[in-house]
């Protein structure tokens, strides 16, 4: 993810005025042939994927479902997120204390003493606490007496009247530390609640790490996470997980960069770390937004394996982000760096009887995660770049060739560096290289057939971030999300189909955004404390990522091998499973166009289904509205060697034909 201003050059413009003339509407149907006898390359399983950047609370307060804010006491300012609670006919003081903590990692903690009646505080949550009537939370935390303080404390749901929502009572504090725990059942639906934690009586009591989670996760798993967003990124059937980011990885300096050592483990020894995006956009700051890793590097690699998804973890490379300071680790002491990347394998693939797979184990999964890609670096470019990626390269080939790397290309596309860094990895031998494109929808159309003149020999292409983005409106940075964006989007998918034998890898950007606390738009899903939806631009990733085929097949516009041509966007592919020919059909225009399907050295039968996507160019979703727009699946007369079908306007199809 990157912090610039897109600039829209001429070219562009005039390319796409040319896309837009050649979506007139024409007399005769399209003759869209498919030649089944003419297969090419595999596709790989790879090719439709998901980034995931702890942008946007997407991770606390999003896809990691921890109701309490600054749980650990451990921001800046320790007390963040909490405050008095009002509750009537009590009195007292609370304050952070550090003195015999329970954890060196985890030295701050809260002090509650009552004077009288129930006295304690209350926690915000993230732009609020949700919680779902007759729904089951589980109080989690860590409490001790402090002299002859109670030897019970009570958390409670509150709205904001101050009025109780369901609580529990948690007995048997002692003078030393003890994990406790208790569970609540909501007493209403509320999307702004709070949480309170109090001392039951006179005295004093000292906690930390207080948590509280649904009793529902996905998989239910103590530390797991939010079932309805683990679900549609399981619906998109993806082909990879790319983790933790995005600029969070480079961080703002070194000292601020990502460091996946100390996001496992006992959630109360994982340190915090502000995030990159806390104050990025003046308009848009964020001053509570810290990194708690609840969501660590084990529940990434557990998230890959439960979507269906090979992880594809992102590293430093000993460079801070070059869009803030640039700050650079000398050459001659970025091996730590390069180590961090072979424990990570071992953490990843060594036996148990490994150190770091040994750590694994012990964290409940024996069985090795199957890593096969890394990233090295994200968005960097420059001569520092590439004598760094070349040094991780070296060992990493020497130590782990079955190990591919992901190398950065530079995200300033139009300049010349960036064919100097692509010629430079070239000569490096890198695995993958990581375009990344935010534009307008017409440099999408215009730009279809990027793929089709690239070298097949070298690095294959990995198209990390993209996404339409549509002029602001409102807020400066509020970009939409219609269907516009998302059907310029599927046409430029076209081409990394057609051309998947060099294509191995994509993925739209930035995944997910809490509808009260995001910081860049457009984003695939939106949430708030309860209730989630895709945009059309995820239906369109969701539609691809369910009818990705096998093996190439070639496809023809009236003829005409061009992707694009009479303003139609194809691709073409076999499913070896199913024995189907996939076709996917992208029609930007504002009517509607008839064509007649083909296929060449195949005979259709009968069955076959179109799954379309379709709707107002300007067509939105939202949290009432959820799937305004939204795949629909329905039969197609299908059989013999020639078809006909009607392409709406605005419009993303997908024709399933069974062949014999």
């Amino acid at each position: 993810m990157r912090t610039r201003v897109l600039l829209v050059s001429l070219s562009i413009l005039v390319a796409g005025a040319l896309v837009a003339r050649g979506r007139a509407q024409s007399a005769a149907p399209l003759a869209v042939r498919v030649a089944v006898n003419q297969p090419g390359a595999a596709i790989p399983s790879t090719l439709f994927g998901i980034f995931f950047e702890d942008i946007n609370f997407a991770a606390d307060g999003g896809i990691y479902p921890e109701r309490v804010k600054n749980r650990s006491f451990e921001f800046p300012d320790p007390l963040m997120g909490w405050r008095r609670a009002m509750v009537e006919g009590s009195a007292g003081r609370f304050a952070v204390q550090t003195e015999n903590p329970p954890s060196p990692a985890n030295q701050h903690y809260l002090r509650i003493t009552s004077t009288a009646g129930q006295y304690g505080v209350s926690n915000e949550g993230y732009r609020g606490i949700g919680i779902r009537k007759d729904a089951r939370y589980t109080v989690r935390l860590l409490a001790r007496r402090a002299g002859g303080g109670p030897s019970s404390l009570r958390v409670e749901f509150e709205n904001v009247r101050n009025q109780p929502q369901g609580g529990t009572t948690i007995d048997g504090l002692t003078p030393e530390w003890k994990r406790v725990t208790g569970t609540i059942t909501a007493e209403a639906t509320d999307l702004h609640a709070l949480v309170r934690v109090l001392a039951t009586s006179p005295g004093a009591i000292d906690v930390d790490m207080v948590s509280v989670f649904p009793a529902e996760t996905w998989a239910n798993r103590e530390n797991g996470l939010r079932p309805d967003l683990v679900q549609l990124l399981k619906d998109m059937h993806p082909g990879f997980l790319r983790f933790p980011g995005g600029c969070i990885v480079e961080g703002r300096y070194l000292e601020g960069r990502y460091q996946w050592k100390t996001t496992i483990g006992d959630t109360s020894e994982r340190k915090l770390l502000v995030n990159r995006w806390n104050d990025e956009f003046s308009s848009r700051a964020t001053p509570d937004y810290y990194q708690s890793f609840g969501l660590g590097f084990y529940e990434y690699f557990q998230l890959a394996e439960d979507i269906g998804a090979s992880p594809l973890p992102i590293l430093n490379c000993g460079m801070a982000c070059q869009f803030n300071s640039g700050e650079l680790a000398p050459l001659d002491q970025i091996d730590p760096y390069i180590q961090d990347a072979l424990d990570l394998i071992e953490f990843a693939n060594g036996p148990a009887t490994s150190g770091w797979g040994a750590k694994r184990a012990a964290f409940g999964h024996p069985a090795p995660f199957n890593l096969k890609m890394l990233g090295v670096g994200n968005e960097q470019w420059g001569p520092q770049y590439l004598e760094r990626y070349a040094q991780f390269k070296k060992v990493l080939d020497q130590k782990h060739p079955e190990i591919r790397l992901v190398a950065s290309a530079d995200p300033f596309t139009e300049r010349e560096n960036f064919k100097t860094q692509w010629a430079g990895l070239r000569e490096i031998g890198a695995g993958f290289v990581d375009e990344h494109f935010y534009r307008p929808p017409d440099w999408f159309f215009a730009n279809v057939g990027r793929y089709d003149t690239y070298p097949r020999t070298g690095p294959k292409i990995f198209v990390g971030e993209y996404a339409a983005h549509l002029p602001a409106r409102g807020d400066a940075h509020m970009r939409p999300s219609t269907l516009t964006a998302a059907v310029a989007e599927a046409a430029f998918m076209t081409s990394f189909e057609r051309n998947a034998d060099l294509v191995e890898m994509s993925s739209y950007a930035p995944l997910f955004a809490h509808v009260d606390a995001w910081q860049w738009t457009p984003n695939l899903i939106w949430f708030d404390n309860l209730e989630s939806f895709g945009t059309p631009s995820y239906y369109a990733q969701q539609t691809f990522g369910q009818n990705r085929g096998t093996t190439i097949l070639p496809v023809t516009i009236d003829g005409d091998t061009k992707n694009g041509h009479a303003g139609l966007f194809s691709s073409a592919s076999l499913d070896a499973g199913t024995r189907e020919v996939i076709v996917k059909l992208v029609n930007p225009g504002p009517a509607s166009r008839d064509i007649t399907l083909s296929l060449d050295g195949g005979q259709a039968a009968s069955g076959g289904r179109v799954i379309t996507l379709a709707g107002p160019a300007d067509g939105e979703n939202s949290l009432t509205a959820p799937r305004a727009v939204a795949p629909a699946t329905a039969p197609f007369a299908s059989g013999g060697t020639t078809m006909s079908y009607g392409l709406a306007p605005n419009s993303i199809a997908v024709l399933r034909v069974p062949i014999r």
